[in-house]
């Protein structure tokens, strides 16, 4: 995330301005987690996170997208905290008409792991989860699990997972309006305000 800052003509920085902060963070876990002799491997993904600020929705389609991707492929403990989230997500994408694809998406992702979501639902968390409560705790907790999932799954593809699930992320953030013709990719830089 330091070189997206600089990259977007901000000051070096892990939280720029430049990226959605679900998207960042999400970034930022995939770079902790993944070995040294596999992390240039994520150097290529740097110009695609720049300029995707996202919008309020952001929070749950990447959240969404990040947890329904490995669900199949983490231990059953992190099943349950991605299945809890979803489910969160779930109720509020039914209040958004917009967002049908991404409870598409979530309902899918829970019919893969009953037993998760049975579990679940013997905790009684049927309270509803506010727009702000998800953003502040479930999304970020979401992506966290994701990532510590496919790392405790241990398997021997985990670099390649973990690139996976970044790109899984890029993909559910929206890209920038514009690009600089120069450098096709990369979002013009907007003047600070």
């Amino acid at each position: 995330m330091e070189l997206a800052s600089v990259l977007a003509g901000e000051r070096w920085s892990d939280h720029p301005a430049c990226t959605h902060p679900l998207l960042a963070e999400l970034a930022r876990e995939v770079n902790d987690h993944t070995s040294d002799a596999a992390r240039q491997q994520l150097a290529p993904l740097i110009p695609s996170v720049v300029g995707r600020r996202g919008d309020d929705r952001t929070w749950l389609t990447v959240a969404v997208a990040v947890a329904a991707s490995p669900i199949l492929d983490v231990p059953e403990s992190a099943q349950r905290v991605l299945s809890a989230g979803l489910l969160h997500a779930e109720r509020l994408c039914a209040d958004a008409p917009d967002l049908a694809s991404t409870r598409r998406q979530a309902r899918i992702a829970l019919d893969q792991v009953p037993g998760a979501v049975a579990w679940v639902e013997r905790l009684r968390t049927r309270r509803r989860t506010s727009a702000q409560a998800f953003v502040k705790s479930c999304a970020p907790t979401m992506v966290r699990w994701a990532v510590e999932g496919i790392v405790a799954s241990g398997s021997p593809d985990r670099d390649r997972r973990l690139r996976a699930l970044l790109e899984v992320g890029i993909a559910a953030c929206p890209p920038p309006d514009r690009v600089d013709a120069a450098f096709p990719g990369t979002p013009v830089r907007q003047p600070v305000r």
